[in-house]
């Protein structure tokens, strides 16, 4: 029998731990995370600086890329970042964090945009 979904530990418990909140969006990302590697989400920034405003909180279940600019300040939780997107995005007074610390700032998921 062929062994099915992620292999990262880390993602194993990331997908986890979404799972256990009662929100819809944290199942919903659960569920993007669960996907193979190659239906993964992949956001390049251009993307995120056409999809979004000022001060919007974003949550890519997936990888972030640099290709693009970024013209204003968002906060973006991820599961992965390039070293070319998390510098755009901090040069840009914007924040990267990580899906469990997104949270931790906010259980409830309200006022948060999914992207990917």
């Amino acid at each position: 029998m062929k062994r099915t979904g992620p292999s990262n530990p880390e993602l194993q418990e990331l997908i986890q731990l979404l799972k256990k909140e009662q929100k819809p969006l944290w199942k919903r990302v659960a569920e993007d995370l669960e996907r193979p590697t190659r239906q993964r989400r992949i956001v390049n920034l251009s993307s995120i600086g056409r999809n979004t405003t000022e001060n919007d909180i974003i949550v890519v279940p997936g990888k972030v890329l640099g290709a693009g600019t970024l013209a204003h300040k968002v906060q973006i939780a991820a599961f992965a970042f390039s070293k070319q997107a998390r510098a755009a995005v901090e040069a840009a007074k914007g924040s990267c964090m990580s899906i469990p610390e997104l949270i931790k700032k906010n259980p409830s998921g309200t006022n948060i945009k999914l992207i990917g």
